[in-house]
């Protein structure tokens, strides 16, 4: 929401949690409050989240995230490039990648309780 790009690369050396979503998914509008906390309890810890809207207007996207009060740094993906080059088919989508770059893990989908299972999969690849 800063009007950075950031390139994934950047971050090699984190584990790195992308989190694709829009405004018109229930489930992710859930589901990132919970990012937040996981984003707040393992960020000193060598986590990364970058949150991905794929959304073709930025400004809903804003004011969504703005008003779930995440803490979490903000992407926008107004041309589909990243989530085409990760795949995404489902809302939301959440990829874990570990400190050399590799995806480890992904999640579609959210429903209460993912986010245990997120942290378990965060703890893992911070502690290898």
């Amino acid at each position: 929401m800063q009007g950075e790009n950031l390139r994934l690369s950047e971050h090699l050396g984190e584990v790195v949690v992308i989190n694709f979503w829009a405004t018109w998914c229930g489930p992710c509008r859930q589901e990132m409050p919970l990012l937040d906390d996981l984003y707040a309890k393992y960020k000193l810890a060598g986590m990364t989240l970058l949150s991905v809207n794929i959304d073709e207007s930025s400004a809903r996207a804003a004011e969504m995230a703005h008003t779930l009060k995440v803490s979490y740094p903000v992407l926008f993906d107004d041309r589909q490039e990243v989530s085409r080059a990760f795949e995404v088919n489902a809302m939301p989508l959440t990829v874990m990648i570990d400190r050399e770059g590799v995806v480890r893990q992904v999640f579609e989908g959210f429903k209460p309780g993912y986010e245990k299972r997120y942290a378990e999969q965060i703890r893992e690849l911070l502690n290898e």
